[in-house]
């Protein structure tokens, strides 16, 4: 009696223990589960909220909808506006911190503020989500020049009396710092976004003639761009109204690759990184075209400093991609700024550094802007 007693409690225990088992494994296949919703996130990040957001359909908008892609248009254009000019303000000489991390900083500020309201946002009226987030921080950030400088860098295009270590170092400053303020600028955004929207009440539907109006504006404010560069002096070109010109286009280029390639594949957001990467090799070579020995007309040299602050400064984009970074697990997103940050630098290497270790362009700009 004794011996069956033991063995009911040692049967117990085993049903005791397969039962807390079977909990751990339900417990790591839900952990699991929720890994992979989270890895999801980053590819839904320059799209419009929509039903997991919690929002009805009568508010939703597909990703290129009309009201969506005319609202890109003026948020390109402030955006390419406040990167040149807090560049500008913050090229002082003596500077202790490079200008460009000024832009990138906060672009990333207001893309996590853009996240952290994102359905209060698309209560409200959802493409201005993706204008604030897609359209200016996107454009208030930039990839390719950030590459082009950490490039600089290494070849110590400054020309300053320092050694090869120095340079090394240099190029290493201009990469880490960059990426990690971005990265904590948007989680900083998304942190003081929350408590805002915490502290919200449900917002309206923007009223149909509102929107329209909106719309409207939107379209003339880009087909003013083309009025003012040739309204305004000469120049004027090289230093914004050209870069204005090339803002939206860049903008949509990026938006399109990542609306259809970024749910492409788990491992990462494919749409942003062609983007970057593109967007970097173009810059090598407008610069390339820059510093040729031959000479070239003002005209051409305009287009060129707008295709590399427009175009590709709106193609690019470090915004999304530290918001990217900020919602992968730590393997993933190691892995998806390093190749990101490769690619950039071999653009550079293999497009802008061959043909000026060859002797056939200059390390800096030979472009006459008049």
């Amino acid at each position: 009696m004794t011996f069956f007693n033991g063995e009911k409690r040692h049967t117990t225990d085993i049903n005791s223990s397969s039962a807390v088992t079977s909990d751990e494994n339900s417990s790591r296949t839900q952990g699991l589960q929720e890994d992979e919703a989270q890895e999801l996130q980053p590819e839904s990040i320059d799209r419009p909220p929509g039903p997991d957001d919690g929002l009805p359909p009568s508010k939703i908008y597909e990703p290129l909808s009309f009201p969506v892609i005319t609202l890109l248009m003026p948020a390109s254009v402030f955006g390419v506006l406040a990167r040149l000019g807090l560049s500008a303000l913050m090229n002082y000489p003596g500077h202790s911190i490079f200008p460009l991390a000024y832009a990138q900083a906060v672009g990333c500020l207001f893309m996590g503020l853009g996240l952290g309201m994102k359905e209060e946002i698309g209560q409200f009226y959802g493409p201005l989500y993706t204008a604030l987030t897609t359209g200016f921080c996107g454009s208030l950030t930039t990839f390719s020049s950030w590459q082009l400088q950490v490039f600089q860098a290494w070849i110590n295009a400054s020309q300053t009396k320092r050694g090869g270590f120095a340079d090394f170092l240099d190029g290493v400053a201009l990469s880490t710092i960059t990426l990690s303020l971005s990265v904590a600028s948007v989680v900083f955004g998304c942190r003081i976004g929350s408590l805002i929207a915490s502290r919200l009440a449900e917002p309206r539907l923007l009223p149909p003639m509102a929107r329209y109006t909106l719309s409207t504006i939107s379209i003339l404010i880009y087909a003013a761009t083309y009025i003012i560069y040739f309204l305004l002096p000469s120049s004027f070109r090289h230093q914004a109204t050209a870069a204005l010109l090339f803002s939206f286009p860049g903008t949509l280029t990026r938006y399109v690759l990542s609306t259809f390639l970024n749910r492409r594949i788990k491992a990462l957001p494919l749409g942003t990184l062609t983007a970057n990467t593109f967007g970097a090799a173009l810059l090598a070579v407008f610069r390339i075209l820059q510093s040729t020995p031959s000479a070239r007309s003002t005209n051409a040299c305009n287009v060129l400093q707008g295709l590399i602050d427009g175009y590709c400064g709106c193609l690019t984009t470090v915004s999304t991609f530290a918001a990217e970074l900020r919602d992968f697990r730590l393997t993933k997103a190691v892995r998806y700024a390093v190749v990101s940050w490769v690619l950039g630098q071999l653009m550079m290497v293999l497009i802008y550094g061959i043909p000026l270790w060859s002797g056939r362009v200059e390390k800096n700009p030979t472009c006459n802007f008049g």
